[in-house]
């Protein structure tokens, strides 16, 4: 299907994360039946993830602080009805920049996000959409090419069939701004999503359910490999050792 700029807005807002819940998630559904669509946004969060990892990140000076803290100060109520609404606006203005300053102070370079929790997060979204999956194939020979020119780097990608865990496809998530490759296992009616994450910038770390669902991670070279599923802890375990001990697509 061809992208017309309408598709191409929608795309950037809901990358952005502007879309209201009704809205992402029916532009999930379309990223699901649509191969060009989710080509694009592949293609749009690895440029935001290279751009994030090799570009230094610039920090707000103390000057810069100073003049927001000032303009966020309480001004006098206008005195006729067309300078309020231009007040409301300015104050809009001043209030989003603050926000997204505070943001980037906050953030800092050498902060950590709380991965657990956006795994947890991104499994759910998936889960909620039409299909958990944006490359459908139990052939590992298909899901790691897929991943191939879209990401800098790719999963190992393990047959587990014999084991209980068969491939069901992959698909790309966005982990801390980081685009990032996850593969979709199944047990039984369970889904179990294997997202890889650069090592370098997260570490593994112990782990603890979140919201009900069990996490698990390992690090194996420059990548570190986080299962998330509602199965079992035992079971998700059982899933990491076999993965470990699996021959990987060379």
């Amino acid at each position: 299907m061809t992208m017309t700029e309408n598709d191409r807005l929608l795309l950037n807002a809901y990358i952005a994360g502007e879309l209201d819940p009704a809205h992402a998630l029916e532009f999930e559904q379309r990223l699901a039946d649509d191969s060009a669509l989710a080509d694009e946004r592949a293609r749009i969060e690895a440029l935001r993830g290279a751009m994030r990892e090799r570009l230094p990140r610039e920090t707000a000076s103390p000057a810069l602080r100073r003049r927001v803290a000032a303009l966020a100060r309480p001004q006098p109520f206008a005195a006729n009805w067309r300078a309020g609404r231009a007040a409301m606006a300015a104050s809009v203005a001043v209030a989003f920049a603050a926000g997204s300053l505070a943001t980037l102070v906050a953030i800092g370079p050498g902060d950590r996000e709380p991965v657990s929790e956006l795994l947890v997060a991104s499994h759910m979204r998936a889960m909620m959409a039409s299909q958990p999956i944006d490359v459908a194939s139990s052939d590992r020979h298909t899901v790691k090419p897929w991943f191939n020119g879209k990401l800098p780097q790719s999963p190992r990608v393990v047959d587990l069939a014999a084991q209980g865990f068969p491939l069901a496809g992959g698909r790309i998530d966005v982990i801390g701004l980081t685009p990032a490759p996850t593969l979709v296992y199944r047990a039984r009616q369970h889904v179990i999503s294997l997202t890889a994450l650069p090592a370098s910038r997260f570490a593994a770390a112990p782990v603890r359910p979140v919201d009900g669902y069990n996490v698990v991670e390992w690090t194996d070279g420059p990548l570190t490999y986080w299962a998330v599923s509602d199965v079992a802890a035992a079971e998700l375990e059982s899933f990491a050792k076999a993965f470990r001990a699996g021959e990987a697509v060379p």
